[in-house]
């Protein structure tokens, strides 16, 4: 395995992101965001990656010594002291943390616009109009 297909496994384990670890991993400056995707996802694919992000996880979670059955076991646990207490709000956060958990709800993340293209690094021009002085910078000169 190269030094930089370790950098990427060891950032895929810490941000959870493959496009934002190759990003950080590799010389990608100059590509675009569809080819980050598709290069960090055919990393992914190869047989030592993911038997090198499969150790990073195992050694990531002992570190932690909490595992995915550890934290449902709490937040299912809060979610039914809320429901005593009722507080319902308490509880749908427990169960939205419990989704969160298993990769039932995932934060859409659009790099690209509608059309399929990159999205533009700068804000398109936006027309800037002057408000009347009215005064308040002195009198005029």
């Amino acid at each position: 395995m190269t030094p930089k297909q370790e950098k990427f496994c060891q950032l895929y384990v810490e941000l959870g992101n493959a496009s934002e670890a190759y990003r950080q991993a590799y010389n990608a400056a100059r590509m675009k965001s569809a080819t980050i995707n598709v290069k960090a996802s055919q990393l992914l694919d190869q047989d030592k990656i993911a038997v090198r992000v499969a150790e990073l996880k195992a050694h990531h979670a002992e570190r932690h010594d909490m595992s995915v059955d550890d934290i449902a076991k709490m937040l299912k646990e809060d979610r039914d002291f809320a429901r005593q207490c009722e507080t319902p709000a308490a509880a749908v956060s427990a169960t939205m943390g419990l989704a969160k958990l298993y990769g039932h709800l995932r934060e859409k993340v659009e790099h690209t616009g509608k059309d399929g293209k990159d999205l533009p690094a700068v804000a398109p021009a936006v027309a800037i109009f002057a408000l009347p002085d009215n005064g308040r910078d002195g009198p005029a000169s």
